[in-house]
């Protein structure tokens, strides 16, 4: 039957990370073989732990071309499905020369620039080498050659843990694209709410300065278990997005979002019924919609929150629609498309 391999080249846990996680999950679930592949190396890894606590497979490569098409060429997997550009452009080729059918994910909402641009863009001009999915319409009208938009998704929990303070929550990377500076701003809009915010990366050291005295910064974390009892409201802020995981797995937990109104966001978030919406960049208008929140039905938006995810975005659909991917590539005729 032979395994089917997730690859990813990872530091840390970010949206990818818990993306790749919830499929290897989902595909065991559904009767697949599933292993998840480093690239390279980098050390102790939250996503390691995390696939060990679940009992998944993983292994990590030595990094390289060489090592990799190896790898591929002696464990011979069923199919590769590739994260991330580098994963994507490393994993084609090296699949191709292999054998090895395989599918790429498109993840990113942002345009990077510089020489990271340039792979992105050398990573979506090649993708007709392999089947292809986007988590968000945007990041779908990117790929020249088109693709099959699979929106991210998770395992609702039994009970939702959040949803019933008046915390307003930042939970992502300290970095330009996903504006940590504009939750901080917010922040200062809203004196009358507590704001609180997860997450490591370059902007870290310069918000803590720039905000430590209004917003309560947590730090990085494996996975938001546990922490999201203590969120009421998540801020999205982000200058661009795909469809954050993030954003899913607070709506699971009954906890509302407030967010820019940027990549698959206006497609998951009704504004006032499950959530709030925002222009971008319009830090005067989501600091209207926290207090909106904060005078609301609160318990009222939190089971709608959830009653999206349970409907639109549970596990067992994503994985479903991404197994008709690999049935395609795999040369199989299913009925879903």
């Amino acid at each position: 039957m032979g395994e089917i391999w997730c690859l990813l080249d990872s530091r840390g846990m970010g949206g990818i990370e818990t993306h790749v996680a919830e499929l290897a999950a989902g595909l065991r679930a559904a009767g697949e073989d599933v292993r998840v592949v480093f690239f390279a190396d980098h050390g102790p890894h939250p996503l390691r732990r995390r696939l060990e606590t679940e009992g998944l497979a993983w292994e990590a490569l030595a990094g390289g071309f060489g090592a990799l098409l190896a790898r591929l060429r002696a464990g011979r997997p069923k199919l590769l499905h590739t994260h991330g550009y580098k994963s994507n452009l490393f994993g084609r080729f090296a699949a191709l020369l292999a054998g090895v059918p395989v599918v790429a994910s498109y993840h990113a909402g942002e345009t990077p620039a510089g020489a990271v641009g340039w792979y992105d863009r050398l990573d979506r001009w090649t993708s007709f080498l392999g089947g292809r999915i986007a988590v968000s319409r945007p990041i779908l009208a990117r790929l020249p050659w088109g693709g099959t938009l699979v929106p991210n998704f998770v395992a609702l929990p039994a009970v939702a843990q959040g949803g019933r303070t008046e915390t307003v929550a930042f939970v992502g990377r300290m970095s330009h694209e996903k504006g940590p500076d504009l939750f901080g701003a917010l922040a200062a809009a809203v004196p009358e709410g507590q704001f609180i915010a997860f997450g490591d990366g370059p902007m870290l050291a310069e918000m803590r300065a720039a905000h430590g005295g209004r917003v309560a910064f947590r730090g990085a974390r494996a996975g938001m278990e546990g922490a999201w009892g203590e969120i009421g409201l998540l801020a999205v802020t982000s200058r661009a997005e795909g469809l954050p995981l993030a954003v899913l797995e607070a709506m699971a937990n009954g906890v509302p979002v407030a967010a820019f109104a940027v990549g698959a966001l206006p497609e998951v978030i009704e504004d006032g019924a499950n959530g709030y919406l925002a222009p971008a960049q319009d830090v005067a208008a989501l600091a209207a919609a926290v207090r909106r929140w904060l005078g609301a039905d609160r318990a009222a938006l939190s089971a709608a929150a959830r009653r999206t995810v349970a409907t639109r975005f549970g596990r067992e659909a994503g994985v479903a629609a991404i197994r008709a991917v690999y049935d395609r590539s795999l040369g199989r005729r299913t009925g879903s498309g």
